[in-house]
């Protein structure tokens, strides 16, 4: 049994550093912090061959020594305030951690200080980076999703998209995280399909090369220039102090864009009916149409003068009966003794 010395009070105790790397940065984009520590390090360690930071390493003249020390070996080589950083692995070395844990709580070690370095960061969006990754390869590997098409899946687009609003309104923040995650889901994945040339049932046996194919990148690109071109408040030398100047800059951008023949243009007709309603008037007062709201006789054109009243009075037709018809849901409930 091989014994280890411990430093004794006295010494310098050194300096172990663990230097993070995010997998979603690309190789070789190093903190600057984590660039300087690498170079002054009396010893770098690395426990992985094919770690993927290795080849940028070696180019930038730095000497990696591949190996698996224990906690007391890992102590033993910082003696003399020796600097010792460790590139773990993706899945991190829990062996080693604990035991340094477990050395630092006996209280028989001088122990070496002790930092994590992150190496490279995660910047916001990055995760998406994941989600495009693993949406790739549902689609190649699984049965059910490799076969799916944009028509296909139409209906859950419309589904996830009510099930988001009704988390909204129960107020239920765990369930709108959920939701707001279904609906990203239907987005990559019709990008995914559109990146194999369309996907719809028109297309060939395997889809490529065929027309109209795009990206879930395109899809962030063309939005980010409508966001960019419609703000230009944000991004130009336009001054917008209210929301209301905000709507104008977004209409009269949209109208140069779209280039409408009619103010009812762009309004899909197949949404439910009181909102399209209010729609459809929103649209005749912005526009500033002097039509008035037909009149017959029956429900439907009752409906239709509600929708336009509270279009005109900012009400959302759609939320104010989704919200009386839950208050109704609890009063059947409660008639039937059934809880909420």
């Amino acid at each position: 049994m091989t014994e280890h010395s411990e430093p004794t009070a006295a010494e310098p105790t050194g300096r172990i550093v663990l230097l993070t790397t995010s997998h979603r940065v690309a190789p070789g984009v190093l903190s600057w912090p984590a660039w300087q520590t690498l170079h002054a390090a009396d010893r770098v360690l690395c426990a992985d061959p094919g770690h993927p930071q290795l080849p940028y390493l070696r180019e930038a003249g730095i000497e990696v020594a591949f190996g698996t020390p224990d906690a007391h070996e890992l102590v033993e080589a910082c003696a003399g305030g020796r600097t010792v950083v460790l590139l773990p692995s993706g899945e991190g070395d829990r062996r080693l951690t604990d035991g340094l844990a477990r050395l630092a709580g006996s209280g028989r070690v001088s122990m070496p200080d002790l930092e994590l370095l992150p190496g490279s960061y995660d910047l916001p969006g990055a995760r998406l980076l994941d989600l495009v990754q693993v949406m790739d390869r549902v689609r190649r590997e699984c049965p059910w999703t490799s076969q799916q098409t944009h028509e296909g899946l139409a209906k859950y687009a419309i589904e996830e998209a009510y099930e988001l609003v009704e988390a909204i309104e129960d107020g239920d923040r765990e369930e709108l995280r959920e939701e707001l995650g279904d609906v990203l889901l239907q987005v990559v994945f019709h990008a995914r399909i559109a990146e194999e040339g369309g996907g719809g049932d028109e297309d060939g046996e395997d889809g490529e090369d065929a027309a109209g194919a795009f990206s879930i990148d395109d899809v962030a690109a063309t939005l980010v220039e409508k966001l960019i071109r419609r703000h230009p408040h944000v991004f130009g030398d336009a001054e917008a102090e209210t929301p209301e100047d905000v709507s104008a800059h977004w209409q009269r951008t949209k109208a140069v864009e779209k280039q409408r023949e009619s103010v009812t243009d762009g309004i899909p007709v197949g949404q439910p009916g009181l909102a399209l309603a209010a729609k459809l008037a929103g649209r005749v007062r912005t526009g500033g149409v002097a039509v008035e709201l037909p009149r017959g006789e029956g429900i439907g054109y009752e409906l239709l003068a509600l929708a336009a009243r509270a279009e005109a009075a900012g009400t959302d037709p759609e939320t104010a009966l989704r919200a009386a018809a839950r208050v109704y849901r609890d009063a059947i409930r409660a008639a039937e003794g059934v809880g909420a």
